[in-house]
């Protein structure tokens, strides 16, 4: 028996007028597994995350939480949203925070002293529950909105840029959240700007752009769709790589951002010069020259054309 879909999104659309910020996206998530969602700014991953929650109201198409449609009454009950904004009362201490929000979500009683028990240890926020919210750090900020998501026990959980702004003691913190819940059964939708962070965590990758979900897979398996095999050959100059040079590199296959080319190869003792040669036709001085192996960022560079902060 085939095993039955946490999320599943076909077809979605959704206009804002001329905009299409969805345009027929099609995207699953299994129990247990972590999807990270990358695109450039404007792309549609807000828009997909709030059509999700309930917030946007497609124009056309089907999402099914565990085999029912996301509009059947208490469906989105399978749900957590963890938005990027910290959305907790700087004046309440941890555990009133929890407690205020347990109660926003209909528990009460034990089981609300339950919730909030268990909250605030997957946090790491027990020493802390009886402190005012308003000067923790940034990251116990995310910690706690992050235990605010999960007081429902969520079997799907939606996590927007979860680690934006925090020291890196949190950022491993809710590294080891995500990772525990995902052993735990739970699918996550994990959006996200930090390519290495989609590297660790997630176990495929959603690559979204122009309202369109243009790829999807491991990691492994969209370097070997798009970029191929081989190793990346990466030059940064000291300045800005002119439309002439650029042309030429793109000529000889290389991508160029800026002061930087890049260029997959199997014949790096052959690319090397002829890149070298390029640069030094346009008077551009080398700062640095490296071979790596390609990964999400190339990845993402090759399928839009752009960086993922662009």
């Amino acid at each position: 028996m085939a095993r039955v879909s946490a999320v599943e999104v076909r077809g979605l659309v959704k206009r804002f007028g001329a905009l299409s910020a969805l345009d027929g996206v099609d995207l699953d998530v299994a129990p247990g597994e972590v999807v990270g969602l990358l695109g450039p700014n404007g792309a549609g991953k807000s828009t997909l995350v709030r059509a999700l929650v309930g917030r946007v109201r497609p124009d056309a198409g089907s999402i099914r939480l565990f085999g029912r449609a996301a509009a059947e009454p208490g469906a989105r009950a399978a749900l957590g949203y963890v938005p990027q904004e910290i959305a907790l009362y700087g004046i309440l201490t941890a555990e009133q925070n929890l407690r205020v929000f347990g109660r926003y979500l209909g528990l009460a009683g034990a089981a609300l002293d339950r919730a909030v028990e268990r909250a605030l240890g997957f946090a790491a926020l027990k020493e802390r529950a009886g402190s005012a919210v308003e000067p923790f750090s940034g990251g116990m900020k995310r910690r706690l909105n992050l235990a605010v998501g999960l007081l429902a026990e969520p079997r799907v959980l939606l996590l927007d840029e979860p680690t934006v702004g925090i020291d890196p003691q949190s950022r491993e913190r809710i590294f080891g959240m995500v990772e525990e819940l995902a052993a735990a059964g739970v699918a996550v939708l994990y959006t996200t700007h930090y390519l290495e962070e989609a590297e660790r965590l997630c176990d495929r990758v959603a690559v979204i752009d122009g309202g369109r979900v243009i790829a999807v897979g491991t990691r492994d398996e969209l370097v070997r769709e798009s970029v191929g095999a081989g190793q990346e050959l990466v030059i940064d100059a000291t300045a800005p790589v002119p439309p002439a040079a650029a042309a030429a590199l793109a000529a000889a296959g290389a991508t160029v951002e800026a002061s930087r080319a890049r260029l997959v190869t199997t014949e790096p003792a052959v690319a090397i010069p002829r890149l070298l040669a390029a640069f030094a036709a346009a008077g551009l001085e080398v700062r640095d020259l490296r071979l790596e192996s390609p990964g999400l960022e190339s990845v993402f560079l090759h399928l839009t054309g752009r960086e993922l902060r662009e």
